[in-house]
């Protein structure tokens, strides 16, 4: 009952899916409530009504024969779904067992199932069905059994390629760790995270085995006349087709609606099925945000004026067994133009889900507590913006992942070009010009080259100056780092850290820099914050809090420092 829990209104959400379906839903019953339909005829006619045009009499017209057109693409639907439902149930029934068993367990099994795979697919499709027909004469459920044999080993491929990647997850080694059985976790751990791919897959087969069926009784194999399906009405309507149009027409759009409406259901269906680990459903009704309007102690000495972004008594949480559990509570902030804040703590202190809140990305958890403001604009609510109105507010953001962040399908020249047509409205030439002078701004050398290369191309400090460059492309006012040098080795942090300090020079923007480093914040913060355990403990000028820390944890966290970093900003802090 909870995986189907608000499943009709996520799926009223997706208009498209949801008239696919319908559609598909309408044909199916159409297809099989046909012998109760009070429609003429499907084999006989009169020759009168010979190749009639659309009327009231024949709403899509008659054939050769005089047969109407609308009765035998009913009445032909049957054969045509029937065909296509078996060859798909072949090849779901053997690719995603095999596709699962061979990415899982890997080694002899996986070498053998990839072998046998080649072989099928080196073989050419329509000739193999042929071979079969010729063999079995009128018994085309045989044709069908191979069509999905034929079908089957392209899926398998995709099945086993996404199975690799859910082996990798480490919730995986959990339940090995827990005792369970490799057939229960391939059951109920790695089948439901791939059935999104299943689905997207599954939905592209059947549009492809229609198609094949339809071609196998175009050749005259299958349903024979004059019981009609679709294939033989586009033979039919072939040889009159200089005269009578329609009928190609409109069994050539049942055909063609079909196709479509199964690939566009299988994406919405995806989405459906990923919403529930993904942590991308949005509620229809916005969270509940309370504002406490209780007065607070001035998060810093900052002023209205130039005051880019406001955090005001803000407090964050997640959905947990007893209910609701809170990790951010009360947080104030404020950060000037032109200045750097150091948002500094422990892992799973909330450093990430308060610059996750900020960006309207917080995801699985929701705002409880509190407002956020953005060069004056109230954005707690930014989750629900639409894409025009957050591209307006010109945040950039620079993960710890560069690689992770950067799309691996696309050339890193093409990511950022994309994000300057999004925000600056360039033509595509105008955009791969401004990519590469913000690869030269963030001093990648001969960016031309870097403009043509993937990301899996790049070292860890190049693909985290593209990120930058990406970021960059919306010209922020606002600029979230969230740990950007943590997986850089120590020459290449100190790199970056200067590259920001020169943009930031240059563009005037305002950073928030999320860290545990203490070295970090000294290098490049004005001020800092301390979070813990989801409050701030104590805040205010790097130095005065390097000189003089006045909290516990403060000192605690100092003390983790190098020890000559530390008398050195005291002595700094003590001259000043």
């Amino acid at each position: 009952m909870n995986a189907l829990a608000g499943l009709p209104r996520r799926l009223a959400r997706k208009r498209v899916a949801l008239a696919s379906l319908a559609f598909l839903v309408l044909l199916v019953a159409l297809a099989l409530a046909a012998p109760w339909l009070h429609l003429p005829s499907p084999t006989e006619g009169e020759l009168a009504d010979a190749r009639l045009g659309p009327g009231w009499a024949h709403p899509l017209g008659t054939d050769q024969t005089g047969r109407d057109t609308l009765s035998r693409l009913v009445w032909g639907a049957r054969p045509s779904l029937l065909y296509t439902a078996e060859a798909v149930t072949v090849a779901l029934a053997v690719g995603i067992p095999l596709g699962v068993l061979a990415g899982f367990v890997g080694g002899r099994v996986d070498r053998a199932v990839i072998a046998a795979d080649d072989v099928v697919m080196a073989m050419p499709g329509m000739v193999v069905l042929l071979v079969v027909l010729a063999i079995f004469g009128s018994h085309v459920h045989y044709a069908m059994i191979a069509m999905g044999l034929m079908l089957c080993a392209p899926f398998l491929r995709v099945v086993r390629a996404a199975t690799l990647d859910v082996r990798r997850e480490a919730f995986i080694d959990a339940a090995r760790v827990a005792g369970l059985s490799s057939w229960r976790i391939m059951w109920r751990h790695v089948l439901p995270r791939i059935g999104g791919v299943v689905l997207v897959q599954g939905a592209l087969l059947t549009g492809m085995a229609l198609l094949l069926s339809t071609g196998i009784a175009y050749l005259g194999f299958g349903t024979q006349p004059p019981n009609p399906s679709w294939g033989l009405m586009i033979g039919d309507g072939a040889q009159i087709m200089g005269s009578s149009p329609w009928l190609v027409l409109f069994s050539g759009a049942a055909i063609g609606l079909t196709v479509i409406a199964c690939g566009l259901a299988g994406d919405g269906l995806r989405d459906l099925v990923t919403e529930r680990w993904s942590g991308t459903t949005r509620p229809v009704p916005p969270p509940r945000v309370v504002v406490d309007r209780r007065p607070a102690a001035a998060p810093s000495d900052t002023t209205d004026d130039d005051t880019v972004l406001r955090v005001e008594d803000l407090s964050i949480r997640y959905p947990s067994a007893e209910g609701h559990r809170t990790v951010v509570h009360g947080v104030n902030l404020a950060l000037r133009a032109g200045e750097t804040l150091g948002l500094v703590g422990e892992s799973g202190s909330g450093k990430t889900a308060i610059a996750r809140a900020v960006m309207g990305i917080l995801v699985g958890g929701e705002i409880e507590a509190g407002r956020v403001g953005l060069a004056g604009q109230d954005i707690t609510g930014i989750a629900h913006f639409a894409p025009a109105q957050r591209s307006r507010l010109r945040m950039g953001y620079v993960s710890q992942e560069p690689h992770a962040s950067l799309d691996p399908s696309w050339r890193v020249g093409h990511l950022v070009a994309e994000a300057l047509r999004r925000h600056r409205g360039l033509t595509a030439a105008q955009a791969r010009e401004a990519a590469i002078a913000l690869f030269d701004q963030v001093r990648l050398e001969d960016p031309e080259a870097v403009a043509r290369r993937y990301p899996h191309e790049l070292s860890g400090g190049m693909a985290q100056r593209v990120a930058i460059a990406r970021a960059l492309a919306c010209r922020p006012r606002l600029l979230i780092a969230d740990e950007p040098t943590t997986a850089l080795d120590v020459t290449v942090q100190a790199e970056i850290l200067d590259l920001l300090r020169g943009i930031q020079a240059e563009t005037g923007m305002a950073l928030l820099l999320i860290t545990h480093d203490w070295g970090v914040v000294a290098d490049l913060c004005d001020r800092a914050a301390v979070l813990r355990d989801g409050e701030i403990v104590e805040q205010g000028p790097v130095l005065q809090l390097y000189a003089d820390p006045q909290h516990a944890y403060t000192r605690t966290l100092l003390a983790s420092a190098p020890t000559h970093m530390i008398d050195e900003f005291r002595h700094e802090g003590a001259d000043k």
